[in-house]
């Protein structure tokens, strides 16, 4: 008979959490409960990914009419009904968090409709009032997203919110350069929205391949996005009307907004977890730290997903979950494998990419890069200016593909696959020896013979 109520306690019932959860007490056959104080899904499917994604395809409507009577349809533009498609998107995330609820259920695992803090290297509180304990803790609690230090702050919205607005806004300020920032630009913007976006940066999307990042920065300009870099907000205030923002920018340009959305960052979820006085070290930001295992200084905690703010994506998450669960409960020592994870941003083009950027790369050896940027066949066709990148990073000594980087409608789904052979180690030659699928944008992946430059 155990001395604990539970084996395993989870905190959190996102992706990573319900997880773990799932295969401790479904394969593993340990005695699980897991406390979430939201919704189950987690930021992804009820606050992320999932409903992110469907605004996007919802967006891409907008520009079929046009397209379509260049290939001979004749299609009449209808209006966007934002009511009627939030109606559909809230039974489907409903449907989705059902789901998740049936998992764990059929699982086994016990669940607490509650907030549950650390009260102990074995126990935990809820917010009911009840503890428990456990042999082991995992916390999965996540991130949220945060407004930045600035007077009146308040007056803005954050991405969790954008779902639930009662009308689309006729103009958007939207404050940052990073994916979630541009990702709700060309969303807004593809439903008829006004938008403007502000990045005190040089360039959105830091951290990724430049010339990948410049080619969706002209993409998002050239569909009517009002992108300003080097601009911050200097001052925002309610405006004479009472309902709209009037905001002054760094650089001296003055106007009201209806709607201003901060994209500014996300901070782990650890406040008022009662982590620190047990002796669990948190980050600058509140990340747990985490050795190679996902374990806290505290033998018996671990920690998983974005709230240790290693790779923030929800199949990362899983996977650290399924290790701590190999590790832990099945004898199995496993550490989750963070290199060469591919990942897609649904800005408008989709951008992919897998691996190293060219700048990244040329930091550490010799590098050949091969690129091409076209116009692909579809939207030539129908006269649009649209541009694809197709972009191979390669190393001189090993010919090994360091980084492949793609911008273009479904390069999300382009990426997965690519994201297979870099993995995999793939040379240069072994794309080369790969006959093209024509005619497809991606057969530029197997057809670039000659590098662009090196360095």
């Amino acid at each position: 008979m155990s001395d604990f109520d539970y084996d395993l306690f989870v905190i959190g019932g996102g992706s990573g959490g319900v997880r773990a959860a799932r295969v401790a007490a479904g394969e593993a056959g340990a005695k699980v409960a897991l406390a979430e104080e939201d919704r189950y899904g987690g930021t992804c499917v009820i606050r992320g990914c999932v409903p992110k994604k469907l605004m996007v395809f919802a967006s891409e409507y907008a520009g079929v009419v046009e397209e379509a009577a260049a290939y001979g349809w004749d299609l009449t533009q209808g209006a966007f009904n934002w009511r009627a498609f939030q109606t559909r998107l809230n039974a489907e995330l409903d449907r989705l968090e059902e789901i998740y609820r049936k998992l764990l259920k059929g699982s086994g695992v016990e669940t607490y409709d509650a907030r549950a803090t650390v009260s102990g290297p074995h126990e935990v509180t809820l917010s009911t009032g009840e503890t428990k304990t456990a042999k082991h803790i995992l916390v999965a609690t996540g991130g949220r997203p945060v407004r930045p230090d600035i007077p009146n702050a308040e007056l803005g919205i954050v991405s969790d919110d954008i779902f639930h607005l009662d009308q689309l806004p006729k103009s958007l300020l939207i404050v940052g350069g990073g994916y979630i920032a541009c990702e709700f630009a060309g969303i807004m913007n593809g439903l008829g929205v006004e938008v403007t976006q502000f990045y005190r940066g040089a360039q959105v999307l830091r951290g990724f391949d430049t010339e990948a990042r410049d080619l969706v920065a002209d993409s998002m300009r050239e569909r009517g996005i009002d992108l300003q870099v080097d601009t911050n907000i200097a001052q925002m205030d309610r405006a004479a009307d009472g309902a709209a923002v009037h905001v002054t920018s760094t650089t001296g340009d003055a106007r009201d907004y209806d709607v201003v959305l901060f994209a500014t960052g996300r901070d782990p979820n650890t406040d008022g977890m009662g982590l620190e006085p047990l002796g669990v070290v948190l980050g600058r930001r509140g990340q747990i730290e985490v050795d190679a295992y996902s374990q806290t200084a505290v033998p018996s905690i671990y920690a998983i997903g974005d709230v240790t703010d290693r790779v923030n994506l929800t199949p990362v998450a899983i996977r650290e979950g399924m290790a701590f669960v190999e590790t832990v409960f099945k004898g199995n020592p496993t550490q989750v494998d963070h290199d060469l994870i591919p990942s897609a941003i649904f800005t408008q083009p989709e951008m992919g990419t897998v691996g190293l950027s060219e700048e990244d790369a040329r930091a550490q050896e010799p590098i050949e890069v091969y690129s091409t940027s076209f116009r692909p066949m579809q939207t030539s066709f129908a006269g649009r200016p649209d541009k694809v990148l197709m972009k191979l990073v390669v190393s001189q000594k090993t010919r090994k593909v360091l980084g492949c980087h793609i911008v273009a409608p479904g390069a999300g789904e382009m990426i997965q696959l690519a994201g297979i052979a870099v993995k995999m180690g793939a040379t240069k030659e072994d794309f080369d020896r790969t006959v093209a699928v024509h005619p497809t944008m991606s057969e530029e992946m197997v057809t670039m013979r000659t590098p662009v430059r090196t360095a």
